[in-house]
């Protein structure tokens, strides 16, 4: 089923969230974000798209301690992209470079696009909405943007400069120049 924007009780058909806003409101169990003002809810995806999240996170995740580049964040963690109006957009796995890491860590949501962001399709993702995200992504700041598509066994590398490629399951997924030496097997984590 297509996600739908949705207005909560606290806001007026045609009112704009704002970021702060976002953070105090509670919706159970619920996957949100915020896009241009616009509240946008989701059903929590599947099983198998948290195994992939959860085995791409780890694989990030033990490159980056290494070598200490920087600091992973996974589960929809929330990035302030824009303001006035606000968008907030959570990514299934982002990686911030050591350098621009926040200090203190924000309570709320960070004010900047992180280095590398990772979408894991769900069978309800429809084309428009994730290519809004990585558009979103990509006019933030973002480097990199990964499209991981467990159903094709494939992943969408979007760059800043306009450039794409697809890695197929049998390729190596390489961190370019955001992830200096990373590299990992569509099927360590497909």
């Amino acid at each position: 089923m297509p996600s739908e924007p949705v207005y909560v009780p606290t806001m007026s058909p045609g009112a704009l969230m704002t970021a702060d806003e976002l953070r105090h409101e509670h919706l159970p169990h619920k996957r949100v974000e915020l896009v241009r003002g616009v509240l946008v809810v989701r059903e929590p995806p599947g099983f198998h798209h948290g195994e992939v999240v959860g085995r791409l996170a780890k694989l990030l995740i033990d490159h980056i301690d290494t070598h200490d580049l920087g600091r992973v964040v996974a589960g929809d963690t929330g990035f302030k992209l824009a303001a006035n109006p606000d968008t907030v957009r959570g990514p299934d796995i982002a990686f911030v470079r050591r350098d621009r890491i926040p200090h203190p860590s924000p309570e709320g949501y960070a004010e900047l696009a992180p280095d590398l962001s990772v979408e894991v399709l769900s069978p309800n993702d429809r084309p428009g909405e994730v290519l809004a995200k990585v558009a979103d992504w990509l006019s933030a700041g973002t480097s990199l943007v990964w499209v991981v598509d467990p159903t094709r066994r494939q992943v969408r590398a979007y760059r800043q400069d306009g450039s794409e490629s697809v890695i197929q399951a049998d390729d190596d997924l390489p961190g370019e120049h955001v992830l200096p030496g990373f590299s990992a097997r569509l099927v360590a984590f497909l």
